[in-house]
């Protein structure tokens, strides 16, 4: 019989006989007893692997609690639990940072390396509690430590990101050296137009007629499918790297010159940035990915390269042919590129009118696709078609709501949402019509951080002791942008900005720390501007009582309890202001971080819902609204939220505004919507300030069209209420390092240049951050807002 060997001495295989039972009885002797020494070994190493399970906790475990000691300032616990993830998970770490080539860029990938992950977090961790303790010696040691041996950890923020440890105990030891983390050096004002695509076969149709080459079958079902009847004649008319014509590509000599020049090396994800945009393109065009996801991003760099037409065509492109592809977020949940296309198309037919066109009755609908499971979706499928537009269209007569009848009424005070028989919604104010154009406003003075434990409260702050809140009432425009309070730059105050750029609504929650009415209510009388009240239905923990980890439990009776408690005290203390609009629940809890509403969605529904009724025992005089994450599970929102009466969410897609959004929740919820958070930063790697900022306000202006757009009797689907921008100012404590302007990207999305850098999403800077809390740098983003909302 033939057996496997391993031989330990060079850890390769070997196949070797054993003989049968006619050799001497010593050999067979010597045999059993190698055989049963094998067993036992076998059998030590797993007890040994069970025992070790069950008796060591997991190192997330131990970091979860050395944060939590850490926070506490309890030093003996941060060692103790610190000194356990080193001691047990060291050897794991040292392996894992060995066999990476490169540092995980998703989270999946991230998630894999746990072992190395924590090690440098515990590391990290006690260098920041040495520093706390004046240690700098010991701090520096810690710090190094990760820097030279753990340089491709990452450590999740509890806020919903990974950030790089090395990176941040580099910062913290450049702090201790005295070093200055310089700022990115700002690019020449001038920049060359982008590289030009020029294609080898260019399209012979500016707007192809799929008809021509092929028949539309089963329209409208879960069964469409496009039949190519000419392929050579198709290609043709689409061009090169489009859909099907996918090998002229490799016949262009742009793309031989560029093999030759080596700006085709790495991977493609690395192309949708460059300045090179033929590059891009023809990186893009021979990418190994789905043909969706390979099409969209073509059309991507068309779009940037100002080829609107082939942008189109390879949008549309995934429309007929591929409509339920999908790619993966960075958070690793679908993004169904089919949907993204049609919201591109029309996007780029509104915003180039000249074009003469509109995408008509296209539409993708994914059946069973509001969760994260993809096994189980469908793709409903109408490709529509490209039809003249008729400016006539646009001026079409907006009924008179008095002639309406009207089909429901939530809330029954001076604040109200109306269906009307049309199926539009509207937000009603004393009777009249208010949009929500509203900020996300929370002004933090540079250098303050809650990771440090040193996040003021911008209500009751006055630095400079002259009895006005600094924030609000002493900020100044810094005009010419020196970073100083010339004489021609009174300090005006936030109150007043925010009142000239047309901001009617602010959003807060009425804990961790209660507002203080009364500049609420000096906000309302003076400069006109309401509140959206919120109470944050234990996310992070906040009004549960649970720990951080595992989290909120929506099952758990003491954690409901107190939530409704939470709940009840919010209402009682608020529901008689003027300046209250309405009620929020949550903040994105369907992201789970810190609760189980991710895993539960259906307890986390039913229980909101059972506390939108206890508000409205207590006040029937203002509606109830929720803040959910996108359109996660949105069709268990739909199903068990019939008393939550607006529908709320965080919401960052592009500047092409949220798609489908307004239509969806329509089908599953027909409820009001509102986008709870929308935003992008004014930084882009490798532009300047100025074009980084026309960017940020391009992708603002393109949202609240895309919000206005669908209010009552627009062109949309009539169920939007408004929008809250994030944010108003800068916040530099969000990437670790308060006192420094940090520039990394945080996580991958729609932004200018692909990455979310969460401390410059404000409409208005904060300059060098040398005269914060009252220097303001008003933003191409503000004066957008004051053209639109004025």
């Amino acid at each position: 019989m033939i057996r496997r060997k391993v031989n330990n001495n060079c850890h390769c295989e070997e196949f070797v006989k054993i003989p049968g039972l006619r050799r001497s009885n010593l050999v067979n002797l010597r045999l059993l007893r190698s055989l049963c020494s094998l067993a036992m070994t076998l059998l030590t190493f797993i007890f040994t692997l069970s025992s070790f399970a069950q008796d060591n906790p997991s190192s997330g475990e131990l970091i979860t609690k050395a944060w939590a000691a850490h926070g506490q300032k309890n030093i003996e616990d941060t060692f103790k639990y610190t000194n356990q993830v080193i001691e047990l998970y060291s050897k794991e770490a040292d392996s894992e940072q060995a066999t990476l080539p490169v540092m995980p860029s998703k989270p999946p990938q991230i998630e894999a390396v746990q072992s190395l992950n924590d090690v440098a977090t515990a590391y990290f961790i006690q260098g920041e509690s040495y520093r706390e303790q004046g240690k700098k010696d010991e701090a520096i040691a810690a710090f190094k430590i990760v820097v030279d041996r753990y340089n491709k950890a990452q450590s999740w923020d509890q806020r919903g990101w990974f950030w790089s440890v090395a990176l941040a105990a580099q910062e913290s030891i450049d702090k201790f050296n005295g070093t200055k983390v310089a700022p990115p050096p700002e690019p020449p004002k001038k920049f060359g137009p982008p590289t030009k695509i020029k294609l080898y076969a260019p399209g012979k149709e500016d707007f192809v007629y799929y008809e021509k080459y092929g028949t539309f079958e089963n329209v409208g079902t879960k069964d469409y499918k496009y039949v190519v009847t000419d392929q050579e004649g198709l290609s043709i008319a689409v061009g090169e790297g489009i859909y099907p014509n996918t090998t002229s590509v490799r016949w262009d000599p742009e793309y031989k010159k560029a093999l030759k020049e080596n700006r085709l090396a790495g991977s493609h994800w690395d192309f949708l940035q460059t300045p090179d945009l033929e590059a891009a393109f023809l990186k893009w065009a021979t990418a190994s990915e789905p043909q969706g996801v390979r099409l969209f991003y073509a059309g991507f760099i068309f779009e940037k390269a100002g080829m609107v037409k082939e942008a189109i065509k390879c949008y549309y492109a995934i429309v007929v042919h591929f409509p339920g592809a999908y790619g993966w977020t960075y958070w690793h949940t679908p993004w169904y590129v089919g949907q993204a296309a049609i919201n591109k198309i029309n996007y780029l037919l509104e915003k180039n009118p000249k074009i003469g066109l509109k995408l008509m009755d296209a539409d993708i609908r994914i059946i069973n696709g509001y969760d994260n499971d993809i096994s189980n979706d469908v793709a409903v499928t109408n490709p529509g078609k490209f039809v003249k537009t008729n400016f006539l269209e646009k001026l079409k007569a907006k009924p008179d709501t008095n002639m309406l009848t009207i089909k429901k009424r939530r809330g029954k005070g001076q604040v109200q949402v109306l269906q009307y028989e049309t199926g539009d919604w509207q937000l009603l104010v004393d009777g009249k019509p208010y949009k929500i154009k509203g900020m996300t406003y929370t002004p933090t003075k540079v250098g303050q951080s809650p990771d440090k434990k040193t996040l003021g409260n911008w209500m009751e702050e006055d630095f400079n002791f002259n009895g006005k809140i600094d924030g609000p009432f002493d900020a100044f425009v810094d005009k010419n942008q020196n970073n100083i309070q010339d004489k021609n730059e009174p300090a005006v105050g936030d109150f007043k900005l925010m009142q000239e750029m047309g901001v009617n609504t602010i959003r807060l929650y009425h804990h961790p720390e209660a507002p203080n009415k009364e500049i609420l209510r000096k906000l309302y009388s003076d400069y006109g501007v309401r509140v959206i009240m919120g109470d944050f239905l234990g996310k992070y923990t906040i009004g549960s009582g649970a720990s951080w980890n595992p989290g909120t439990d929506y099952n758990n009776p003491e954690h409901r309890k107190n939530m409704l408690a939470s709940v009840g005290q919010m209402v009682e203390e608020y529901r008689k202001e003027p300046f209250l609009l309405f009620w929020l629940l949550g903040n994105e809890n369907v992201y789970g971080y810190a609760c189980n509403a991710d895993k539960d969605p259906e307890a986390f529904f039913k229980f909101a819902n059972e506390i939108a009724l206890e508000i409205k025992r207590l006040d029937p005089d203002h509606p109830v609204a929720i803040c959910s994450g996108d359109i996660l599970f949105l069709d268990k929102f739909g199903k068990f939220c019939p008393d939550i009466d607006i529908f709320g969410t965080n919401a960052y897609r592009g500047n092409y505004g949220f798609g489908f959004l307004w239509r969806q929740v329509k089908e599953e919820a027909d409820k009001p919507v509102f986008i709870t958070e929308y935003g992008c930063p004014a930084y882009a790697e490798g532009k300047s300030q100025e074009v980084s900022e026309a960017a940020q306000a391009d992708y603002h202006e393109g949202s609240w069209k895309n919000i206005h757009a669908n209010m009552a009797f627009e062109s949309g689907e009539g169920n939007s209420i408004g929008g809250v921008v994030f944010e108003w100012l800068d916040e530099w404590w969000k990437a670790y390092e308060p006192s420094h302007h940090d520039t990394k990207g945080l996580w991958a999305g729609p932004f200018p240049d692909g990455f979310m850098h969460e401390e410059w999403l404000g409409v208005v800077g904060q300059g060098d951050g040398k005269m914060s809390p009252y220097l303001r740098h008003l933003r191409k983003a503000y004066f957008s807002y004051k053209r639109m909302w004025r």
